[in-house]
Parts: structure tokens; sequence; C-alpha cells
């Protein structure tokens, strides 16, 4: 019988340890879901939705002349705090302005502004603040206030702010205010390699599975990637700091800038001002300083469309160096209308060719395409890319314009001014493109700024470069860089510019800019190209300024920037003296 009641006692001391026990998890099960069921189902919906403007993007990066990688665009992480109104009118347990003075100690706030985003009982979601740090985050947290959340975040970064502003471009929100995406730049053009999400509300990865919400890998995943540029970040900052001071000291319009391998096509930098912060490009009350007038703005660009013309002659056969002319007038007549020399002076019987480069003579250039042809002007334009786009991968290029070649078919005028670069108009880009012929043996290459992808596996795929398209003879090539070198040695500026241990070839253009199809009497646009060392060259710079004011030529506003440019290329890339 004592072996009986011991066994029943053992079995109710086992009932009240049931009983105890249940008695417990039902009261934390009514602490949870009466007492704390507010806060904590607030809780667990911040568990479930990670953030607004949670997103990841691939880096974009620079590439320095020792081929190190620079951030040029990366993601930043930190924390954004979220009321939901909604669950602080439900749970009461603070008012708005107890919470307020509860978080503004910790994290400065409109007092205003919080309250109406707070007062708003049938909304469940107000953004109070963006790019919090860590620290603070975690104080909020820690405060454990039903209906504020602190969440992560991730943006866009730029480390270079202004730098390359136009190239890179930045992200932004598209039309629906949810998907984020590349606008502009580089960020436009390869958007689906950079993109990793459309920036939508995350879902937690517990949830996507066991919910089926929706596929948690994207299968496009292995296509994406870094992307790293050919431009150089000093060599970028210098042209910029170049374009910055042109701007400042002409008081002028856009002012842009190119340098170019002009045998690779690859851009070392490039850049037109004004520029723009892509951090913070709500800033910005004109939106178009977001276009890149580089690839998007057509211009008549004057001289320097010179040496193309007097390179197609001489690559016909019918023009020679040593040819001459007659310029007794100072102007020549075509179709009734007279074309005159920049400075309305003759020069006289047997001008040699090299005068007509070295002065700049339009009649000169008129000579050269009737001995050369309009049909073959007109071919050789065309072949050099002008009317055309490069195809570099920058978005919103547009192709020059050379229609007034064939309006005026059956005249001769038109040609006579496309001769000397009136008339026709290109963007910045494709003259650029267009003069690496000279100086690269005569090949029409392919400009980009992609230098390599980079994906998520270690494996890198170069930017394969394109050969290109000949347009003229390598010794063409070799003649109109001799006659370009002499342009500098003897004309620019008075010789006064030559490098005794450089050979530089360039030339200056100063165009009349038309105004609703009529030329400005004292509106110009100013343009230089220039490349060295001329028979093996390594970079073309070319420039270009819009209407600068108190100088009338380019060799006056461009020829010292140009110079310094040069000079810096030379000594920073260590590059050995060719005479």
């Amino acid at each position: 019988m004592a072996d009986i009641s011991c066994g029943h006692r053992r079995i109710w001391f086992l009932y009240f340890i049931v009983i105890a026990v249940a008695a417990v998890l039902i009261g934390q099960l009514y602490l949870l879901q009466i007492v704390d069921g507010d806060e904590y189902r607030v809780r667990a919906e911040g568990q479930y939705k990670i953030a607004v403007n949670q997103f990841d993007r691939n880096t974009i990066y620079f590439t320095a002349k020792n081929g190190d990688l620079v951030s040029a665009a990366t993601v930043l992480s930190g924390y954004l705090l979220e009321l939901n109104p909604e669950m602080i009118a439900e749970t009461k347990r603070m008012s708005p302005i107890e919470i307020y003075n509860k978080i503004s100690p910790i994290l400065p706030l409109d007092k205003k502004t919080f309250l109406e985003k707070a007062g708003k009982k049938n909304d469940s979601s107000e953004i109070i603040a963006h790019r919090m740090d860590e620290e603070t985050a975690t104080k909020i947290q820690a405060l454990r206030i039903p209906g504020v959340f602190v969440s992560p975040e991730h943006w866009r970064y730029y480390p270079g702010g202004n730098l390359a502003s136009h190239e890179l471009g930045f992200v932004g929100y598209e039309d629906d205010g949810i998907t984020l995406s590349g606008r502009y730049g580089i960020e436009s053009y390869y958007d689906r390699i950079l993109s990793k999400n459309t920036g939508r509300t995350q879902r937690n990865f517990f949830a996507e599975v066991f919910s089926s919400i929706g596929p948690v890998i994207d299968p496009l995943e292995k296509a994406k990637g870094d992307i790293a540029l050919t431009i150089e970040p000093t060599v970028q900052s210098e042209l910029e700091k170049e374009l910055k001071a042109i701007k400042a000291k002409y008081n002028s319009g856009d002012v842009g800038g190119i340098i170019i391998d002009p045998k690779t096509g690859e851009i070392y930098a490039m850049e037109s001002v004004p520029t723009f912060d892509p951090n913070d490009t709500s800033k910005e009350t004109n939106l178009s300083v977001f276009n890149n007038p580089l690839v998007g703005g057509r211009y008549e660009m004057g001289s320097v469309v010179k040496p193309l013309v007097m390179a197609a002659g001489l690559d016909t056969g019918k023009v020679t160096e040593s040819m001459t002319y007659n310029d007794n007038l100072g102007y020549v007549t075509a179709d009734g209308f007279k074309l005159y020399n920049y400075d309305l002076r003759a020069r006289g019987n047997n001008v040699p060719m090299q005068e007509v480069l070295n002065q700049s003579l339009n009649t000169g250039m008129v000579f050269v395409m009737k001995e050369m042809g309009k049909q073959n002007l007109e071919k050789y334009l065309t072949a050099y890319g002008l009317g055309d786009m490069t195809k570099i991968d920058l978005p919103s290029e547009i192709p020059g314009n050379l229609a007034n070649l064939e309006a005026g078919r059956n005249r001769t005028v038109e040609y006579a001014t496309a001769s000397f670069g009136q008339g026709i108009s290109v963007t910045p880009i494709e003259i650029a493109r267009a003069l690496c012929t000279l100086g690269n043996g005569g090949m029409l290459i392919e400009p980009h700024l992609r230098s390599k992808t980079i994906y998520a596996a270690g494996i890198t795929k170069p930017f394969v470069i394109a050969e290109g398209t000949r347009v003229l003879k390598p010794e063409t090539s070799e003649r109109i860089t001799r006659m370009l070198v002499t342009v500098v040695d003897k004309a620019l500026l008075g010789g006064t510019v030559k490098m005794e241990n450089y050979s530089i070839a360039a030339k200056t253009g100063t165009a009349q800019i038309s105004i609703n199809g009529k030329y400005s009497a004292d509106q110009y646009l100013h343009s230089f190209f220039g490349y060295f060392p001329a028979y093996e060259p390594k970079f073309l710079v070319f420039l270009y300024v819009v209407n600068p004011r108190g100088e009338q030529y380019a060799s006056h506003t461009l020829t010292e920037p140009f110079m310094s440019l040069t000079k810096f290329l030379l000594s920073y890339y260590e590059v050995p003296p060719d005479r």
C-alpha cells in the first residue's frame, strides 16, 4: 500500500508541474497577444518589411594609370527612421509629442514636421529620417517605442562628387516612385548590368521562401557585375579644373573637353561644364544640366575641320603639300556669296598649302575642295563618321548633321563653307573621333568608356577594342601630321608654344554661331585639338567653349589650357621625348 500511495503522490506532483507550466505559458501568451500585442505585431511587421529604399547595385570604378580600381559609384549602408501613425494611435502608449521628446535628443528633427506626420492616424508608414548612422539607430531602437521603427537602408554614393558627373549619371526613381534605375550616363547605359534589384520594398528571405511571394534569385544575376571605366581619375580632375577655369575667365557658355587614346578609343577623361553633384540632384532647378552636350549637342566646329578636309585632298592625290593657290581678294565667290578669310585680308599669289593651315585661310580650303571635287569632299566627311553616331557607351547620343550638303547638291556654296567647318554641325565626340584618324594612321576607331566588366565569380571580361575602319592611307596620316606639327612649331601664337623635346600636332577653330538661321557677328564657338607625341600619339585632346567673352579667336582662349593639359599628361605618364 505504501508503494501505491507513493505512486499517487508522484502523479499528482506531475499534474501540478504541468498545470504550473501551462499557467506560465498562458500568461506569456496573454502578455504577447493582449498586453503587448500591438507592439510585437508592429515589430513582426518590421522584420517582414525591411526598408522602402533597400536596394543593391554593382559598383562603377575609375581606372588609375597603374591599373588600380578607384570607386566612382558605390552603395553605402545606414538606417532610416519610420513611424506607423496608425499604430501609435491604436496603442496609446505615447502621444506624438512624447515620442518626439524621446527621439529629438538623439536625432534633431523638425518638430512641426514630425508632429504632422505622426498625427496621420490613418497612415501606416511615414519616413522621418534617412541615412542615420549605427549609433543613432541603436539608441532610437533601444527606446522600444511602439510604432517607431529603425530599418536598414542602402543608397547610391559617388565618392568624387561632381567628378565625371555627366559620364556617370545617377540613380533615381522612375515614374512609379518606387523603382530605382540608372538615369543618364553610365548608370543608365549599363543599367541592366549594374542593377541587382529594382529598389522595390524588399522582403525577408525566409518570408520569401515560406510564403512563395516571389523568386528569391534573379535568373539574370550571373550576367550582372561591376563596371570598370577607362576614365583615369587624376586626368579627369585635371581636365575639369581647366574647363572650369576657362568658363570663369571668359564668362562663357558651355565648356567641354575630351582626352582620348587616338589608337584604341579609350577615353581618359571627358566632361562638360557646368557639372552637377549626383549625390544631391534635387538642388538642380535647371534639368538641362543633366544632359551631356559632348554626345547630345551639335555645333558648327569651324577650322578644326580644315585638317580633315586637307587630309582628304592629300589622300585623293588631287592636292599636295607643295601645291599653291592665288588669293588676291581675301575672299572667293560661290553661287553669288562671298566667302572671306577670317581677317578679310588677301594673301597674294602662290600661297602654299602649309600656309592655308598655318593662317587658317578659308579661301585656301575652298581651293582644296574644288581640287578634290564636291563628291570626294562629301565621301570623306561621311567616312570620318561625321553625320553619324560614334556608338560610344553613353545614352542619348545624336548624329551630326550634314544635310546642308544634300540640300546643296546642285550648288557650290554649301560645300565651300563645309570645307572650313561651317554649315555642317557635329557633336564633340564625333569630331574628336574623326580627328583621331589624322594621327593614328588613318583608322576610324570606336570611342568607349568601359574597360572591363567584373562578375561576382571573379571572372573579368575586358572590353573588346574594335579594329576600326580605314579612312586615310597611313602615309596621308603622316603627311597631315607633319603639316600640323609645323602649325604648332611656327604659327600657333607665333611659334611661342613649341616644345623642344616633344612634337605636337594641333589646330584651332573659330566658328560663327548661327542664331535663327543667321550667323551672329559677335558670338563664336572656339575649338582646339591636338595630339602628341605627334608621330606615335598617346593622347588626343579636344576642347571647345561656347561664346567666350572678351576674345574673338580660339588661339587666345584655348591654347594655354591645351598646353597645360599637354604638359601635365606628358609628365604624369612619364612619356619619353620624341625629338
